[in-house]
C-alpha cells in the first residue's frame, strides 16, 4: 500500500513551517488551513478475496462520487462532476460484467437502481477512438452522500478492533469528493479522497516498519506559462527521510482554474415545472469573456431516466438563439421521447451544450454589459409510477460548466499526476483542449445544495377508486351492447325473411 497526502495551502502568508512538527515516522500539522487531498494505492493482492476476483472481471472501472455540497475547488484539484455517484466501466472482452451492480449497490447503497450493465448503463460518445481518458459506458445515480460506503470499509476492509482504518474512513463523511480506479494493466486499486479548504489539526503516522507516505505542504504560484500550474511548498517521505524539504515544480494540467475570474453559475428551474420544465443556468454578463480566443463555454449535463431532452428541439437556429445556446454537442443514454419511466432500462442520459456569450465590444471606454446571462435548456418529464399522492419530487443535479479552449502542449498533460480523469466529458473533445471550470454559487440553490428538486405530477391513487370501478363498468355495458347487436339483431333479421318468404 501507499500514500500521498498533499495538502495545498490558498494563502502562503497564513503557513508558518512551525506548523509542522516531524518525529521519526510521524507529521503533525498544527491549525493548518488548507486543502488536502489523500490518495491510497493498493495492490490488488491486498484487497479481500471477493474484491479481487471482481475486479479481476473487468477491464476497468472508474468510480467519481462528488458532494451536493458546494466546495471551494483549490488548484490542481479543479476538475468538476455533477453531484452524485458516476461509475465509468470498461468489461473485459468476451468476458462478463459480473458482479458489477451488485457491488455497487453494497458498497453505496442498495437503493441504486442497476440490475445489470449491459441494459443500465449508457454508452459514452468518443470523439476519438484512441482517445485514453473515456470508458465504455456510464452509470449514474444520486447518492447524497457516502455513509453507506463508509460503513462497508469498516466493516469490509478495516480491522476488527478500533484503528487508524476505521478513523480514516469516518474522515470520508465530510470529503467533497471520492474517486476510485481500476485497470487491468496496472492491477492496482487507487482511491482520492478530497476535502475542500479546512483547518487541519491531525498527525499521520506510519503504521508498518516498510510503509512510507509522501506528504506534502503546498501552495499555488502563478507561473509564466498559462498551460501550467506552479507549487512551492515542503516535502516530506515518512519512513525514508522524515526531514520535511523545500520543494517548487511545475506541470502542465488538463485542468485550469479561473484564477482572475469570479465568474459562478447558478442553476434553477422555472416555475411551475410542470411536465415539461426549463432549466436555467444564470451567470454575470459581466463577467463572460472568453480567457482566450479559443475557448468557448459548454456545460455538461447529468439526467436521471425521468428527465429528458428532445434534441430535435435544438435543430432550429433561430430557436438555438433564443435559448442563449449555440449547439447540442453531444446527447447520448435514454432519449426515447415516449417510453414512461417504468420502461426504461438506462439510468438516464448526459448531454454537452456550447452555449452562447454576450458580445463585447472592443472599444475599452465602453462599459461591459451588467446583469445576468440567462441560458435557457427546456427538458420533459416521463410519466412516473402511480403513488398515494398528487405530486412526487425527484432530484436533478447541478451540472458542470466549463471553458474549453485549444492547448499547444496537449501531450504533456499525461504526466501531471494530480489531474482528475475518466470524468464522462473528456472525451467529446480533442487530445489537446484544456479546461477552464467556472465554479457553482458557494450558496447553491438556496438551501445550500447542488441538487434540484422538482415537482412532479404523478396519478393519484386514492383517487382512482372510481376510475377502476368505472372501466370495469364501461367494459360489462359494452359487451353487453355487443351481445345485443349480434345476437338481438340476428334474431330480428331472421324473423324478416320469413316474413318476406310467406309474403312471396
Amino acid at each position: 500500500m501507499k500514500q500521498r497526502i498533499t495538502y495545498i495551502v490558498k494563502d502562503a502568508d497564513d503557513f508558518d513551517p512551525e506548523q509542522l512538527d516531524v518525529k521519526s515516522g510521524s507529521l503533525t500539522l498544527k491549525n493548518v488551513k488548507a486543502a488536502k487531498e489523500h490518495r491510497i494505492t493498493f495492490g490488488l493482492s491486498e484487497l479481500p478475496r471477493e474484491l479481487q476476483r471482481s475486479f479481476q472481471q473487468w477491464h476497468e472501472l472508474h468510480i467519481r462520487w462528488a458532494s451536493e455540497t458546494p466546495y471551494s475547488a483549490s488548484p490542481p484539484f479543479t476538475a468538476r462532476v455533477s453531484p452524485g455517484l458516476h461509475a465509468f466501466f470498461t468489461p473485459l472482452k468476451d468476458r462478463s460484467e459480473g458482479s458489477l451492480c451488485p457491488l455497487l449497490q453494497e458498497i453505496f447503497g442498495h437503493g441504486l437502481i442497476c440490475e445489470d450493465p449491459k441494459d443500465t448503463f449508457i454508452k459514452l460518445p468518443v470523439l476519438s477512438e484512441r482517445f485514453s481518458m473515456s470508458a465504455a459506458s456510464e452509470y449514474y445515480a444520486y447518492v447524497p452522500n457516502l455513509s453507506n460506503f463508509v460503513s462497508y470499509v469498516q466493516k469490509k476492509l478495516c480491522p476488527p478492533a478500533p484503528s487508524s482504518c476505521k478513523l480514516g474512513a469516518a474522515s470520508l463523511s465530510s470529503a467533497s469528493y471520492l474517486d476510485i480506479d481500476y485497470d487491468t494493466i496496472s492491477h492496482a486499486v487507487i482511491v482520492n479522497a478530497f476535502w475542500s479548504e479546512a483547518t487541519w489539526k491531525e498527525t499521520i503516522s506510519l503504521t508498518k516498519k516498510e510503509e512510507t507516505i509522501e506528504v506534502g505542504v503546498l501552495n499555488h504560484e502563478s507561473r509564466p506559462d498559462p498551460e501550467d500550474i506552479g507549487f512551492g511548498g515542503f516535502l516530506t517521505v515518512l519512513g525514508n527521510d522524515d526531514e520535511p524539504k523545500p520543494t517548487r515544480f511545475q506541470t502542465a494540467t488538463r485542468h485550469y482554474p479561473l484564477v482572475s475570474s469570479p465568474l459562478i453559475y447558478r442553476t434553477r428551474f422555472s416555475h411551475p415545472t410542470g411536465l415539461h420544465p426549463t432549466l436555467i443556468l444564470t451567470l454575470p454578463s459581466s463577467h463572460l469573456d472568453a480567457p482566450d480566443p479559443t475557448c468557448k463555454l459548454h456545460t455538461h449535463l447529468t439526467l436521471p431516466s425521468y428527465l429528458f431532452i428532445d434534441k430535435y428541439q435544438f435543430n432550429d437556429p433561430l430557436f438555438l438563439a433564443s435559448k442563449n445556446l449555440v449547439s447540442l454537442r453531444s446527447l447520448s443514454g435514454a432519449t426515447d421521447l415516449e417510453a414512461p419511466d417504468w420502461v426504461v432500462p438506462q439510468w438516464g442520459s448526459a448531454a454537452l451544450f456550447e452555449l452562447a456569450v454576450p458580445s463585447f465590444s472592443p472599444n475599452e471606454d465602453e462599459p461591459k454589459p451588467s446583469g445576468d446571462w440567462n441560458v435557457s435548456i427546456p427538458m420533459h418529464l416521463r410519466y412516473l409510477p402511480a403513488q398515494q399522492s398528487s405530486h412526487t419530487s425527484v432530484p436533478v443535479p447541478w451540472p458542470v460548466v466549463f471553458w474549453a479552449c485549444r492547448a499547444e502542449e496537449g501531450a504533456k498533460m499525461a504526466v501531471n499526476p494530480f489531474d482528475r480523469i475518466h470524468l464522462g466529458y473528456e472525451g467529446l473533445f480533442g487530445l489537446k483542449t484544456r479546461f477552464m471550470h467556472v465554479p457553482p454559487a458557494q450558496v447553491g440553490n438556496g438551501t445550500g445544495r447542488l441538487v434540484e428538486w422538482i415537482d412532479v405530477p404523478v396519478l393519484d391513487l386514492r383517487k382512482t377508486g372510481w376510475v377502476e370501478a368505472g372501466t370495469v363498468g364501461t367494459v360489462i355495458v359494452a359487451f353487453l351492447g355487443l351481445c345485443w347487436v349480434l345476437f338481438g339483431g340476428l334474431g330480428g333479421s331472421k324473423k324478416g325473411k320469413e316474413s318476406e318468404k310467406k309474403t312471396q
